[in-house]
């Protein structure tokens, strides 16, 4: 698709689908990437030990906005997960720009929203990140660091999936039962992720040999987690069983999601079984993300446009 720029007038019209730039494509793609990416190198940070690689925050030392030479290859690690923090920023900030200069702020506020929450999400992060450091690494901080997160790459998977349907007013695609069935599946993994967290946090994974944990026991908790996850499951199948006979819009999504959960179940078991090992452990943080993303799609994709020229866009289902 050639970029492109909304006229004023298009733009002022209520739910007129509004032409996305190219540009503005691809540095929505790289905002997806970039915030799956982060929690992979924080997940890095944790699991090599490297949590307080840099003692202080916003600087590496008191002394130095950079790891020095009398520090160790933690210290590397941990401002690796800064600048990527940066990236992640400058992407984001792209990407209101764009919105902005393409006109398609005006013309889609539903992204202009999702675009600007992606932004102030980041600098919250960049905080909280500054925060997780100055407790020591308080394993509640940690996990909240690690959840929001998550919502940030959900957020910016709703852009995308947004970004590919018109805007303008929706109505349900689904029985109303439908949804409210696939909301309890959200409620599910929701709660399987929070229960992992705090999972992690009673774990040997503290980030740092001097951290302390968050005194719960691992291997009960281990189990705790276990159930949800297969609640999660349960319902995930139902939902992609009905999707399927009835034929309704979400089913490719519900696949996918039933996919990755197939996945993340069977990560989860070899790293339990395991010891835990650290390479598993991250798969699983990134896996739980994409998982909610996935989840997210999938909800939004049980409403579609109600400008009747744009169903067929609206009903088309993109690839994975």
């Amino acid at each position: 698709m050639p970029e492109t720029s909304v006229s004023p007038t298009k733009a002022a019209m209520p739910g007129a689908p509004a032409r996305i730039p190219r540009s503005l494509r691809g540095w929505a793609w790289a905002s997806f990437v970039s915030q799956t990416l982060i929690i992979a190198t924080g997940g890095a940070v944790r699991l090599t030990g490297s949590g307080l690689g840099c003692p202080s925050w916003p600087t590496c030392t008191p002394e130095s906005l950079i790891p020095t030479e009398e520090l160790s290859y933690h210290s590397l690690i941990e401002f690796g997960n800064r600048l990527m923090t940066g990236v992640v920023g400058i992407i984001a900030l792209l990407v209101i720009i764009l919105l902005v200069r393409s006109g398609v702020a005006r013309a889609r506020r539903d992204l202009w929203t999702l675009g600007v929450l992606v932004g102030v999400g980041v600098i919250a992060q960049a905080i909280v990140g500054g925060i997780t450091v100055w407790t020591g690494l308080n394993p509640f901080i940690v996990g909240f660091h690690y959840v929001s997160s998550l919502l940030l790459v959900c957020v910016a998977a709703a852009f995308l999936a947004r970004m590919n349907q018109p805007g303008g007013a929706r109505v349900l695609a689904v029985p109303r039962w439908y949804v409210a069935l696939g909301h309890l599946t959200t409620l599910a993994l929701a709660v399987s992720i929070t229960f992992g967290v705090l999972t992690t946090g009673a774990g040997p994974h503290s980030g740092d040999a001097d951290s302390g944990r968050n005194g719960f026991d691992a291997s009960l908790w281990e189990h705790i987690h276990a159930w949800p996850g297969y609640v999660l499951l349960g319902l995930t199948v139902i939902l992609v069983a009905i999707a399927a006979v009835s034929k309704l819009p979400p089913r490719n999504w519900g696949i996918l999601l039933l996919l990755m959960q197939f996945v993340q179940v069977a990560v989860g078991l070899y790293q339990a079984r395991n010891g835990l090992p650290a390479f598993a452990v991250g798969v699983h943080m990134v896996l739980a993300a994409l998982t909610a993303a996935a989840m997210t799609v999938f909800i939004l994709r049980m409403k579609r446009p109600v400008d009747a020229s744009a169903q067929a866009v609206a009903d088309a289902e993109p690839g994975a």
